[in-house]
């Protein structure tokens, strides 16, 4: 049996979003594995090279070449994809998880409500809404919850740092191990949990805990508790997530407000 491929239609069929000049680019194939990983677009050992991007006219192979990060500290990605004929445009990865279902045109998570308001290419890209920007969020608590949350007195707000968006140096101490979910591939994620976590500038940048992806890169170092730690990378104010059924020794209990990207260059001391 053949599978015939769909032939590269033309530009004007298809609107691009292209790139804001320089955006990340995949370091090895270790990187782009663990990256699809996190979209949920891949987990298998042979990662995928190829995906499928649709809209309204055809279906066409796109590759990924790589990705752009956006929100207030760089927390979030959206894709840089590569069409047949060397075009270049962003879309979220959620929304390219999407195209890959059969079922997909029928009716999608993250269409708005005018379908033919928004070209299917800018969709995801931050463009239209933050909502469609975004992965679809858990559905707000009931009333009763609500109300119940606004009895119980305010914490104390922990003032937020003013975090570099650019890749910087890092000390920091291993504390431990930990677990959190990930609603991709709806399984547990490894993660190393810092303390003592430093940018290291004039004059430093005190983190406290953060955390980041136990790597293949970072495995490499059979890593411990109380190892100390440099490296390069990015951080972002996201906090850490608790696991499904995690047991004992995985348990975090600290707050962990700050999540380390790519960490490279890493010495263990």
């Amino acid at each position: 049996m053949v599978t015939l491929r769909p032939h590269i239609e033309q530009t004007g069929l298809t609107t691009y979003i292209p790139p804001k000049g320089d955006f990340e680019v995949f370091r090895d194939d270790d990187h782009y594995r663990e990256k699809l990983k996190e979209w949920g677009l891949s987990s298998a050992k042979e990662a995928k090279r190829e995906f499928w991007y649709k809209d309204r006219h055809v279906q066409r192979l796109v590759t990924i070449k790589g990705y752009e990060t956006y929100g207030n500290s760089g927390e979030f990605n959206t894709l840089v994809i590569g069409f047949q004929d060397g075009q270049l445009s962003c879309i979220h990865p959620a929304y390219l998880k999407e195209m890959q279902q059969s079922s997909f045109g029928k009716e999608s998570m993250l269409t708005l409500g005018d379908k033919e308001s928004v070209p299917v290419s800018e969709r995801g890209t931050g463009k239209e809404s933050v909502a469609a920007a975004a992965p679809v969020e858990a559905k707000a608590s009931s009333k009763k919850e609500k109300a119940a949350k606004a009895a119980k007195p305010k914490k104390e707000k922990i003032p937020k740092l003013e975090l570099p968006a650019e890749k910087v140096h890092f000390t920091a101490k291993v504390k431990q191990f930990a677990l959190v979910y990930n609603p991709f591939n709806e399984e547990n994620d490894e993660v190393v949990v810092l303390e003592e976590a430093q940018i290291v500038q004039e004059p430093p940048l005190e983190l406290g805990f953060a955390w980041c992806s136990h790597s293949k890169t970072l495995k490499k170092f059979e890593l411990a508790p109380g190892d100390v730690l440099e490296f390069d990378g990015k951080v972002a104010a996201k906090k850490l997530a608790k696991g499904k059924d995690v047991p004992e020794e995985f348990i975090i209990d600290v707050p962990v407000l700050y999540k380390v990207n790519n960490p490279s260059k890493i010495a263990k001391k």
